[in-house]
């Protein structure tokens, strides 16, 4: 109960704790390919990548310095979309896999 308290209390002292948590969108990569290519989120969303391919795979933006490291046949990897704007991406392994994460 107390523990109870203390929360309400922060959330009226500081209602910025109260922001809900960002939605969560799924990337699957199957037949080399991102599926879907374009993924439109909000800032704060997470966008899971999932590999269903049979071979090792990466999402790398390089001008956004992200990378997920290789991606082994059924690995996922999160990220949280925070900056706005169109992040352009690919597979480091196979550079002809394109994808976009547009952040609204």
């Amino acid at each position: 109960m107390l523990r109870a308290a203390l929360v309400a209390i922060c959330l009226a002292v500081f209602p910025a704790a109260a922001v809900a948590a960002g939605n969560t969108h799924a990337v699957r990569i199957e037949g080399m390919k991102f599926i879907p290519e374009r993924l439109e989120v909000a800032a704060g969303d997470i966008v899971v990548w999932t590999n269903k391919d049979f071979l090792p795979h990466s999402v790398t933006a390089r001008e956004a310095r992200v990378e997920s490291g290789d991606l082994a046949p059924d690995k996922s990897w999160r990220f949280t979309a925070r900056k706005k704007g169109e992040m352009r991406y690919i597979c480091r392994l196979h550079p002809v896999m394109k994808g976009v994460l547009v952040v609204k």
